[in-house]
């Protein structure tokens, strides 16, 4: 396997991060069996720690120079400019309350660019897969985002940041953004937010706070299914803010979520 095999890396993803989803869903244990990290409401499990440690100990086995940057503390920058960005289990609360919209997140970046993703929902059998330019695919059928061009036709989904006072800023967008929209959705898991885009289960996405575990393989997954992937007033996609929209309704949303401050962070 060489760094410049996207396919090849894909293969090693989508493997993991099956076998990684396949422990979490055999290790759930309900309420009761978890810790806290930045806030009381931000949790994290045993499965979350189990999960990590099964996708390091098989990246360092396969590709032992690579980086690695993992949500619950794998941090290794590696020797040969590729980088495994892991979510062990994204949408940790959904997980722990039972709720299966959860999943395995692994994006691989070379020279700082996303060049394979794949994210599983183990819960419902669901391995979403990108390579750059090679199109986005769910379970191997190809996906296309949304074909919507108004923004009153547009199923928006979002998600809230765990500190209080984040939230209570996030809230504001609420009352002017729902009006306008056919409806918002709160999944509870950004990287399922994104391939919702792409499989057109949503018509966007937006969020603030979003970490690199997150975005890296969604939004190459998105952007692979033809929807726009951003962030505002020309910035990358970040934690500032992550816009996923189909083209049609993109720059509509993107003007509204500008207008409205969406990315103004209280915490800075």
């Amino acid at each position: 396997m060489t760094a410049a095999d996207p396919f090849a890396l894909l293969e090693l993803a989508t493997d993991l991060a099956r076998r990684a989803g396949e422990l979490a869903l055999s290790m759930h244990a309900g309420l009761g069996q978890h810790d806290t990290k930045s806030t009381p409401t931000d949790v994290v499990t045993a499965a979350d720690h189990a999960s990590e440690a099964l996708l390091v100990e098989g990246i360092r086995a396969a590709r032992p120079g690579d980086g690695i940057l993992g949500e619950e503390g794998a941090s290794d920058d590696g020797t040969t400019g590729v980088r495994w960005v892991i979510d062990p289990i994204d949408g940790t609360v959904n997980y722990l309350y039972g709720i299966p919209d959860w999943a395995v997140s692994i994006g691989v970046e070379v020279d700082g660019v996303a060049q394979a993703g794949a994210v599983f929902k183990a819960a419902a059998d669901e391995m979403f897969t990108a390579v750059r330019g090679g199109g986005a695919f769910l379970n191997g059928t190809a996906l296309h985002c949304s074909s919507v061009t108004e923004l009153s036709l547009t199923l928006v989904g979002t998600g809230f940041g765990y500190d209080a006072e984040r939230r209570a800023a996030q809230s504001l967008v609420l009352p002017e953004l729902l009006p306008v929209v056919r409806d918002i959705r709160r999944i509870g898991a950004g990287a399922l937010d994104l391939c919702s885009v792409a499989a057109g289960r949503l018509d966007a996405y937006y969020e603030q706070g979003l970490s690199p575990w997150d975005l890296s393989a969604g939004g190459l997954i998105a952007t692979e299914a033809g929807a726009r992937v951003g962030g505002l007033r020309e910035a990358e996609p970040g934690h500032a803010m992550v816009l996923a929209a189909a083209p049609g309704v993109f720059d509509a949303l993107h003007d509204l979520l500008a207008r409205l401050d969406a990315d103004a962070d209280p915490m800075s």
